[in-house]
């Protein structure tokens, strides 16, 4: 008898005839004689209509008594998912993050989990009942409610695997693994059996909207094993594990990333410690700063680029603004009207040429690259927002076609 932690998101709990589908896969992997652990998310577009009603009471409204109102939206999956499980005549309990032991910072909005205090969870457990858990939630010292932020529910999901030891957390989505691309954008994508937890991090970072890059992180870091697999049809998804048999696959897949907005620095003195003031100044405001390009000084002067999340341009343009007199800059200038493709595979550690034949394919496609960015085990660019999707399907014909 094994432990099974699964995961179902929201377009897999939407509707009746959703959660009823969930109770049926939830319920086959208990008669098998497993001990089961569910994690849910709010059903469907839940929580943006909450956050919508908030917006019409007071648009200003406190993080606090946010995490209180939207962590109301899973409360309302679990319970109908364990009403649709007592239907089917299995012993089922739901439990709300606090009831389950999750206790995390006190980062409203975006809680870290510090514990899982398993006590209620083993109780359950022990007396062979299916526990349905609220993913995205908390509770802090305060006996605050907290949530976890963009993704909340697949970290809770494997957090919970890494504290019951168990022998899978299988994360149920609208698609049935994860692929070489977008499936939506690229025709011809393949769907891969396995992929290392290194490579998933890096395509999750980058675009690709299969699991959040948290959750992956702590499997990574905890050795949970993971699966991703289809709510909607029942046959294997793909494995992310450590270590994966030898292909011949250079590259695992493809990403896009359109959520990137590029800020550039303009005509600062060429000396010491002016990218220090920039940089400081923007990680103060918690702005996160992917790519970065600086200029060769030249004319005593120098350009300084970089990437932020659309999300914290204007931030971005008004920390800058603000000290750009201090930098003696020229000019602060900020393009959103641009895309991140990234090319991402542990083959690429030990080939050389991975570059010089993703730059040939989109010089072929007719593509511009702005910027370029790079790791032991992806390659990124940055290029025109209209072309974005030519250079998602070029990059894919030339690696991944091939193999």
């Amino acid at each position: 008898m094994g432990l099974i932690v699964q995961k179902f998101g929201g377009t897999s709990v939407k509707d009746a005839e959703r959660i009823f589908n969930v109770a049926r896969i939830v319920t086959d992997t208990y008669a098998q004689g497993n001990n089961v652990v569910v994690v849910v998310s709010a059903q469907g577009d839940t929580t943006d209509d909450l956050i919508e009603k908030a917006k019409e009471i007071n648009p200003n409204a406190s993080e606090r008594e946010m995490d209180v109102l939207l962590s109301t939206g899973e409360q309302i999956s679990i319970s109908l998912l364990a009403m649709a499980i007592d239907k089917l005549g299995f012993p089922v309990k739901s439990l709300t993050g606090w009831q389950a032991g999750f206790l995390t910072d006190s980062s409203h909005t975006r809680a870290r989990i510090r514990r899982i205090n398993k006590e209620r969870l083993e109780n359950e457990l022990s007396k062979r009942n299916i526990v349905i858990v609220a993913g995205f939630q908390g509770i802090n010292r305060y006996d605050d409610i907290t949530t976890l932020g963009r993704g909340g529910s697949d970290t809770s999901a494997v957090a919970l695997a890494a504290a019951l030891h168990a022998d899978n957390c299988q994360i149920y989505t609208d698609v049935d693994g994860v692929y070489t691309a977008d499936p939506r954008l690229v025709p011809n994508a393949k769907k891969l059996d396995e992929i290392t937890y290194d490579e998933m991090l890096e395509l999750a970072t980058l675009g690709a909207n299969v699991l959040h890059n948290r959750s992956v992180e702590m499997g990574k870091k905890y050795s949970v094993p993971m699966e991703v697999l289809s709510s909607l049809e029942r046959k294997p998804g793909t494995q992310i594990k450590e270590v994966i048999k030898v292909e011949k696959m250079l590259i695992k897949g493809v990403a896009r990333d359109n959520d990137v907005a590029r800020v550039s620095i303009v005509g600062v003195p060429d000396t010491p410690g002016i990218a220090f003031k920039v940089f400081s100044q923007l990680a103060a405001k918690k702005i996160n700063v992917d790519i970065i390009l600086q200029s060769i000084g030249r004319d005593g002067t120098k350009d300084i680029s970089f990437t932020v999340s659309r999300s914290h341009k204007d931030l971005a343009m008004e920390v800058l603004g603000d000290i750009k007199e201090n930098l003696n800059a020229h000019d602060v200038v900020c393009d959103d009207n641009i895309s991140k493709v990234s090319v991402v595979g542990a083959g690429m550690q030990t080939n050389p040429g991975v570059a010089s034949k993703m730059f040939e394919a989109l010089a072929d496609a007719g593509v511009n690259i702005q910027m370029i960015s790079t790791s032991e085990i992806k390659i990124s660019v940055l290029i025109d927002l209209k072309d974005s999707e030519k250079a998602l399907n070029a990059i894919h014909d030339a690696f991944i076609n091939e193999d």
